[in-house]
């Protein structure tokens, strides 16, 4: 994910990884562990901050997972808004990503897109044309 800038992309942001495995303390909460935490800004200047959990195989993420991080970025990077994200390793190589909130004690997906990374020589010159069409205004 992060060679390829997918969460950049994903979000539309610049962003840059900051620390992987960050294991630290969230007030009220105790220790807890971020898989990958980003910084990033958009294009209008916002900054924010994304903590990355990310899942392979039947494990799934839960709320309470993205209540922690969303406490975290809170104690740790109160300046920034916090954007969490989940990463799901699917099969045939694809990755699924999420951008998450809790509302009401439930996590709800804002947004989703899946991505599989493949080789430049499987791109046809007909997928380029269609890639070409959709970024057009």
């Amino acid at each position: 994910m992060r060679y390829n800038r997918l969460i950049d992309i994903f979000l539309g942001v610049a962003a840059y990884s900051l620390q992987n495995h960050l294991r630290t303390t969230a007030p009220g909460i105790g220790q807890v562990e971020v898989d990958e935490v980003y910084v990033a800004v958009d294009r209008y200047g916002t900054q924010y901050v994304l903590p990355v959990q990310a899942k392979g195989g039947k494990d799934e993420l839960g709320v309470t997972q993205a209540e922690q991080d969303i406490a975290v970025c809170a104690a740790k990077f109160p300046e920034l808004t916090p954007r969490p994200i989940a990463a799901q390793f699917m099969a045939d190589d694809v990755i699924a990503l999420f951008e998450l909130t809790v509302q009401d004690a439930e996590m709800v997906v804002v947004r989703e897109q899946h991505y599989k990374l493949v080789p430049s020589t499987e791109i046809t010159p007909q997928d380029r044309a269609i890639y070409s069409r959709m970024s057009q205004p």
